[in-house]
């Protein structure tokens, strides 16, 4: 019971910080739905992907037996790739294609979302 009642005081902490980085209720006065749909989808993945960890390492055997083998490093890119572009998405060189940035690495995002719960689920 306590591992349940650490589990989850761990991903709303974890969202926290995330939503404090993030700002998500400060949006940008250019392109406000690019900056909306960037953050949110990001938060959504965040959220799932902590939700999936916290279940997975409850499970007899943790985060290894549930992914493992080719899965694991398929866990392993839905993890980093969405952070990377997050964090990357104040690099100057991106600064003129901001909007076409933010749609491009909300896709990104949600494909990162379904394939974690397709990965978790099967």
């Amino acid at each position: 019971m306590m591992n349940y009642i650490i589990g989850g005081l761990l991903i709303v902490i974890l969202f926290s910080i995330a939503y404090a980085y993030l700002k998500p209720h400060k949006l940008h006065h250019a392109r406000p739905l690019s900056t909306l749909a960037l953050k949110g989808t990001y938060l959504i993945y965040l959220l799932v992907m902590l939700v999936v960890i916290c279940f997975a390492s409850l499970r007899d055997g943790g985060v290894s037996q549930v992914f493992d083998g080719a899965e694991f490093f398929v866990f392993l890119v839905v993890l980093f790739v969405p952070t990377v572009g997050i964090f990357s998405r104040k690099i100057t060189r991106f600064s003129g294609n901001r909007v076409r940035y933010n749609i491009i690495f909300s896709v990104i995002n949600l494909i990162m979302t379904l394939t974690l719960i397709v990965l978790y689920r099967f």
